[in-house]
């Protein structure tokens, strides 16, 4: 095989810096990559390259960089993309030491561009904020006072602020006017940190409601922090809007869209861009999840619009690309819009769109490459298989899901890290690959034959098919056969982080903002 080209941290700052599309991809798992990163890599770990790749980095002449830190998944992720179509590869000069060692910038957790972005906008724009104690005060005083919840609802069924209410960001502006409609009553808005708090009471304040605003300072963290109760498994949502008030906030959004320098288009220019060569073009719908499966634009993908200003690296990873949103009123795409906006994007809001417009119904479908011929096997003849004993069962979903619930007798590996997790499993006839829904481990099966030299099945269905057909169940950590590096746990999740982690994570956003200055490639600015 020839050396591989390589790019420099020198290239990569050269072509932010010109507004270039840069792919700058760690593929390692998300626990390494919130250890150290730069600020715009995007993380496609090797476990997972095939059922992201194709989503995030759509393009297959895309400048890609890969890079790891000296563990030798990039060049294993350069081969597969090569085998996958895609031509302008590199691998990233001396790693994550070498991007060190040139002076490069160096972030830690995950998200990074929005909770830097987030930290900048109310140090730019002094966002209010009103301290834990204070809000629990004017709850317990049974003020005038509503509570909205600006992160995804499964995170708020989790954990809420008492009264809490669950408003999804980019629900906020369209929804806000029917929850406070006394401009006498005080909104406040929370998430689990401050991202979304902030960008959430930002909103509000830009919209220009009448009413006294202010993020709850530090979120469910500040909350905690400050001694108080939480709530868990609440079920508070928003209800339906009245035309008035729809009329209102889409004048109020698109007033802000337009300060922010949003780009408007028809579907004609989408389609137009859609031909262009040399330019990455995504098209996103911000509505939400239920809302899209009922009807959306063909080719769209979901990304509700509050996750995907907080998590843009995940749905949009190639850093200079065009983004396209769309929404069947306007106020969700012109909210988030005017976010990514000033997060350094071109965005477009899709202006022409007609309910006749959203004709594919149903998710979202992954788009992933085919591959070699295998066999499936039912739940059925696996449980006959498991308890004859001379099968392994390899379950390729998340560490979390696993430990959740998994088949019994399941061992938990990283696809990334198979040769060293077969050694831990018992000698078998055959092995069977699962994951959640068999996505993912369908590429495992040729894996798993070139390491054993055994038969490999793939259960079709996946985990999810084993128990739909009421078959048996166990959870908990037995059989982990790598290490639980898939996924960062973050500071804020849960309600058992130690007081020192949550203290420890809301310093470093503090200090996020003198980080994006040192960086100096983020292009940012706040309307």
């Amino acid at each position: 095989m020839s050396q591989a080209l390589t790019r420099s941290f020198a290239d990569i700052r050269r072509a932010l810096l010109a507004g270039e599309e840069v792919a700058l991809i760690d593929v390692r798992e998300e626990a390494p990559f919130a250890e150290a990163h730069p600020l715009f890599a995007a993380n496609i770990p090797l476990s997972k390259l095939e059922v992201e790749v194709f989503a995030r980095v759509p393009r297959r002449d895309t400048a890609v960089t890969l890079y790891d830190n000296g563990e030798g998944f990039a060049a294993k992720a350069l081969s597969r993309l090569q085998t996958l179509g895609y031509s302008n590869l590199a691998l990233l000069e001396g790693g994550l030491q070498g991007w060190r060692q040139a002076g490069g910038e160096l972030f830690i957790d995950v998200n990074v561009p929005s909770k830097a972005f987030g930290e900048l906008v109310e140090h730019e724009r002094h966002t209010p904020s009103l301290p834990a104690e204070e809000v629990k005060a004017l709850l317990d005083a049974k003020a005038d006072v509503v509570v909205l919840d600006a992160r995804r609802f499964d995170e708020y069924q989790t954990m809420s602020i008492p009264t809490g209410v669950s408003v999804p960001g980019a629900e906020l502006v369209l929804r806000a006017r029917e929850l406070a409609p006394d401009p006498a009553t005080r909104i406040i808005v929370n998430c689990a940190g401050r991202t979304r708090s902030i960008i959430g009471t930002q909103s509000l304040v830009n919209a220009g409601l009448p009413n006294p605003i202010s993020a709850l300072r530090n979120g469910t963290i500040g909350w905690l922090l400050a001694g108080q109760q939480l709530e868990h498994g609440q079920a508070r949502r928003f209800g339906d809007i009245s035309e008035a008030t729809q009329r209102q906030a889409g004048d109020d959004a698109r007033r802000v869209a337009d300060a922010a320098k949003v780009g408007r288009a028809t579907l004609a220019d989408l389609h137009a861009w859609q031909e262009e060569p040399q330019r990455t073009t995504y098209v996103l719908d911000v509505r939400t999840s239920e809302e899209y499966e009922a009807g959306h634009l063909p080719g769209a993908r979901s990304t509700p619009g509050g996750q995907l200003v907080q998590e843009t690296d995940h749905y949009a990873s190639v850093r200079g690309a065009r983004i396209v949103l769309a929404d069947d009123n306007g106020v969700r795409a012109n909210m988030s819009a005017s976010w990514l906006a000033q997060l350094g994007w071109e965005v477009h809001v899709l202006d022409d769109l007609k309910a006749s417009d959203f004709t594919e119904k149903g998710a979202w479908p992954v788009p992933v490459p085919g591959t070699a011929p295998f066999e499936s096997i039912d739940p059925q003849t696996l449980a006959s298989w498991l308890e004859a004993g001379d099968t392994q069962l390899l379950d390729f979903t998340t560490s979390a899901n696993h430990v959740k619930r998994h088949i019994p007798g399941a061992w938990w590996a990283l696809r990334s890290d198979l040769a060293h997790a077969l050694h831990k499993l018992p000698p078998a006839e055959r092995y069977v690959v699962t994951c959640g829904s068999s996505l993912l481990a369908q590429f495992a099966v040729a894996d798993v034959e070139a390491l054993t030299g055994k038969p490999v099945f793939l259960l079709k269905g996946g985990n999810a098919a084993w128990f739909a057909a009421q078959l048996p169940g166990e959870e908990g950590e037995q059989r982990l056969a790598s290490p639980r590096i898939d996924r960062y746990r973050r500071p804020y999740e849960g309600t058992d982080a130690p007081r020192e982690a949550m203290q420890a994570y809301l310093d470093w956003e503090f200090g996020l903002v003198e980080q994006l200055g040192r960086d100096g490639t983020h292009g940012f600015f706040v309307i």
